[in-house]
């Protein structure tokens, strides 16, 4: 039986409902390239975790299409590179003695070469430290061509990197390439290079920089046994829109520093979006259609956070950013999540919801100044009053009471408001990783 009981954690509010019983999740997706001698085959991971390390999810990118001009928010990524060198920072959550790499080449209708590639601790500007630069392979071999629509995870690379770090990842496209999966709102820096392969330099000259991940969508470490995996499903607050680049001040990166703090080893794995919404596609695919590809299909995941809908709420009607977009109701963004729910727990998957956060007067004084009204507001309410007492979520995070300014019921607090009524600024961020009660994420179901 269900409970529907609120219980207090170190001053935070929460409800703790019972889970279905866990267990490790396969990953059908990649292509194993180290596990066939000759080319390279879709596997299942589970089958071979024993043989092949304790792998777990440590970072993450969700890779999304480019989208139409009609949206309001520029795609500000060049359409093809060519002959370059692309190097990403990641800062990872758990650490291990061993890392591989995951690209993705979905939403391209034609394969995609990889010409070289290679992985480094982190340094400043681009450049990593020259001892622990190694080169990637793919079955053994320095170059890869990843199928259309597929992703590729690499060949497991002799490189300790802590928890917490800092890793580098280079690769080389020698052939026109279209970029088709990118994560948009990346609030890290990317370096593009000049003409050549610069992948096993140390130091980098950048002729371009932009803040979005081409292709890297995972990092994976071999991990300390009953390591296990949370990932935070969600949108434009979740991926950390409006914190400051390159500072990691996402709520699940505070989260993954107190989760290390607390000597715990959870991996966070954020598989936010910017401009996600959970019914319908625009700045990205709709949580239902990518739920099983960016939640399920991860190694040891225990945990799934949602904090999703305001965007579905949002986006519609007049002076709002897709106005021929229909309203969804209340009921319509909530048999959303039971979707997700069901699912979860069909896969032996915790899945806690986080409540939406306030947006009165989101956009005010913009063209999309309409993302706002006070009927959404009363759809915001039903959908929030649903996650806390609903009974579907085995867990809930009150993220619009910590959110809230007291004094001005519907608002954000000005002191958390990066300044358009709607995300976070760094400190915001950090209010709701505080407000995460970690036994919430891990303990058993009460």
């Amino acid at each position: 039986m269900r409970l529907n009981r609120p219980f207090i954690f170190a001053g935070k509010v929460s409800s703790m409902l019972p889970a279905a019983g866990r267990k490790r999740r396969r990953h059908p997706t990649i292509l194993m390239c180290a596990a066939v001698a000759a080319g390279s085959a879709i596997a299942g991971f589970g089958a071979q975790a024993a043989e092949m390390g304790n792998w777990i999810t440590t970072w993450a990118a969700t890779p999304a299409p480019r989208w139409s001009d009609d949206l309001p928010a520029p795609f500000a990524v060049p359409e093809v590179l060519e002959n370059q060198t692309v190097r990403q920072v990641a800062r990872i959550s758990v650490g291990g003695d061993s890392v591989r790499v995951v690209l993705s080449n979905a939403f391209s209708a034609k394969p995609l070469t990889i010409g070289a590639g290679s992985v480094a601790i982190a340094g400043k500007d681009g450049a990593v430290d020259q001892a622990t630069l190694k080169p990637i392979t793919w079955g053994g071999k320095s170059s890869v061509v990843i199928p259309a629509g597929a992703p590729m995870l690499s060949d497991p690379v002799d490189l300790p990197a802590e928890a917490l770090s800092d890793i580098s990842v280079s690769i080389f496209l020698p052939k026109k390439t279209a970029l088709s999966a990118v994560h948009w709102d990346g609030v890290q820096t990317a370096y593009i290079s000049g003409p050549g392969n610069f992948t096993n330099d140390a130091a980098f000259k950048a002729d371009s920089t932009l803040k979005s991940r081409l292709f890297l969508s995972d990092i994976w470490v071999d991990a300390a046994p009953d390591s296990q995996a949370v990932v935070f499903f969600g949108d434009s607050i979740t991926d950390g829109n409006c914190s400051t680049p390159d500072a990691n001040n996402r709520w699940p990166d505070h989260l993954a520093k107190r989760l290390q703090e607390a000597n715990r080893k959870v991996a966070v794995v954020n598989e936010a979006f910017s401009g996600n919404r959970v019914l319908t596609d625009g700045m990205g695919v709709n949580a239902l259609a990518r739920f099983d590809s960016d939640v399920l299909s991860h190694p040891n995941v225990s945990t799934v956070v949602v904090m999703m809908g305001i965007n579905d709420i949002g986006w519609p009607g007049e002076n709002a950013i897709t106005p021929d977009d229909k309203q969804p109701t209340a009921e319509d963004i909530i048999t959303g999540y039971k979707q997700l729910v069901d699912r979860a727990h069909a896969h032996g998957v915790r899945i806690v919801g986080a409540t939406l956060t306030p947006f009165a007067d989101t956009f005010k004084g913009l063209p999309t100044e309409g993302y706002y009204t006070p009927e959404k507001e009363k759809i915001r309410a039903t959908v929030n009053e649903w996650i806390r007492t609903g009974g579907g979520f085995d867990g809930v995070v009150d993220f619009d009471k910590v959110m809230e300014d007291p004094a001005k019921p519907g608002y954000l607090r000005d002191d958390y408001d990066c300044g358009d009524n709607l995300h976070p600024n760094d400190a915001g961020y950090k209010a709701m990783a505080d407000a995460v009660d970690l036994d919430l994420l891990l303990g058993p179901a009460k």
